[in-house]
């Protein structure tokens, strides 16, 4: 990512303080947009001006209705490519979703997302070297996703709550989806066989999830269970990590509800 002065977004702030729009300073000062509107986030968060900055809602200590499909998938997605972090330069906690730039849908999916889940708080978007952050700052990060720990996931133990469970046991497939949209894929393999004499080759598609945690493999798996998927454990390079759909009425139900990246 291209390192902005302090000049130029102080030049940034004044713009959309005096009310132009984030794609006319963008334009004006050569900045991409999704770097405009984390300034204008940290600005209004500076100045107590973010919705919910004073008294933000939340489900697990105020009962606030929460929009389980969309918190299912964001859960997935946290489990893969998910991160808590706090700064001492912000007074909020955020969540950080790392999602390539191959696949803009899920970056906007994701978005989606971020937005029913926390209505409150803005989102915002940091480029990276070929990817994008996708961003939430709340006070409340750790009561959604208890999962928050020092370390890596994999080093930890990773257990759903009740309450978590529930809602993934009532929206398995949205869990699914955020699983395979971090750290999934359908991709085609092929196989050669002997007919009539004559070895001909074969394609067929698969889905595949790979993590380094025991626990959130584990999580798929059993929820893959539940959906009636049939999945395969495979060892690659001496590492078991992958988990493999390749029955062909399984992946068709995952193709009805999850479908290639895109």
């Amino acid at each position: 990512m291209n390192a902005h002065s302090t000049e130029v977004r102080q030049q940034a702030v004044a713009l959309l303080r005096s009310g132009i729009r984030n794609a006319e300073v963008a334009r004006r000062l050569s900045v991409p947009r999704g770097t405009v509107s984390y300034w204008l986030h940290m600005d209004r968060s500076q100045r107590g001006e973010c919705p919910g900055a004073h008294n933000p809602s939340c489900h697990r200590c105020d009962g606030t209705a929460l929009v389980e499909p969309a918190y299912a998938y964001l859960l997935g997605l946290y489990l893969g490519d998910g991160h808590i972090s706090q700064h001492s330069t912000h007074r909020a906690p955020s969540l950080m979703i790392t999602l390539d730039d191959a696949w803009p849908g899920i970056q906007n999916e994701a978005g989606a997302a971020l937005g029913k889940v926390f209505p409150e708080n803005a989102t915002c978007r940091v480029r990276r070297t070929g990817c994008h952050n996708i961003k939430v700052y709340s006070k409340h990060l750790v009561c959604y996703f208890p999962q928050h720990g020092p370390g890596r996931k994999h080093e930890r133990e990773i257990v759903l709550e009740p309450w978590q469970q529930r809602i993934v046991d009532n929206c398995p497939w949205q869990f699914v989806r955020g699983l395979i949209h971090s750290d999934g894929c359908r991709l085609t393999n092929w196989t050669t066989r002997v007919v009539g004499g004559e070895r001909k080759r074969y394609e067929y598609p698969r889905y595949w999830f790979t993590n380094v945690s025991d626990d959130i493999r584990r999580l798929y798996t059993d929820t893959l269970d539940a959906l009636g998927i049939v999945w395969t454990h495979c060892t690659r390079a001496g590492k078991p990590y992958n988990i493999s759909v390749a029955r062909r009425a399984s992946v068709a139900l995952m193709d009805a509800h999850v479908g290639p990246k895109y």
